[in-house]
């Protein structure tokens, strides 16, 4: 379990070479279903980060963690008509296994709840990613029918205030 300090801040432009690295690491993007990355430039993330965190629907956060350095991602973008939170994480495989993931998706799906942005949050891990699966199930995700109104695919887990077993320590970092 990692003891060190974890920061988890909004995205900015300064955090774009390690999204980059991120985003075009086959072995990170591969139950994306991108096993040799993304192959985005830094143009790219340019123009795509002057789209996100324009609001408090959606936000893209960076995290980092006390002599590791940058860990990966997560994020969430609220569809309003549905009531409904989507969420993801990735990280770099030098920050996973560590708990990080926990602390950090905690964080997240408190910021949706907390903030009253919707009342349920959902995530739809690859059948085979067996780490992101212990991840949402012990953070309280349950298995539900696919709602119809997403686009079709294999899983779809739903999370609720009630149901969210939150893996943040009481004191913050």
């Amino acid at each position: 379990m990692y003891t060190g300090k974890i920061r988890i801040k909004e995205t900015d432009q300064s955090d774009l070479p390690n999204v980059m690295q991120l985003w075009n690491s086959g072995q990170v993007m591969f139950y994306a279903g991108f096993p040799r990355g993304l192959g985005v430039t830094i143009e790219r993330l340019q123009q795509w980060l002057t789209g996100v965190n324009q609001d408090i629907f959606s936000r893209h956060y960076s995290i980092y963690a006390e002599n590791i350095g940058y860990c990966g991602e997560t994020f969430y973008d609220i569809d309003r008509g549905h009531d409904l939170a989507r969420l993801d994480i990735k990280l770099l495989p030098k920050a996973q296994g560590k708990g990080i993931a926990a602390y950090a998706f905690s964080n997240v799906i408190d910021q949706v709840f907390s903030n009253d942005l919707a009342t349920k949050a959902c995530v739809d891990p690859h059948p085979d990613n067996k780490k992101a699966w212990k991840l949402y199930e012990k953070l309280g995700f349950i298995s539900k029918p696919r709602p119809a109104f997403l686009e079709k695919g294999p899983t779809y887990l739903e999370i609720t205030r009630d149901t969210f077993k939150s893996a943040c320590p009481t004191e913050s970092v």
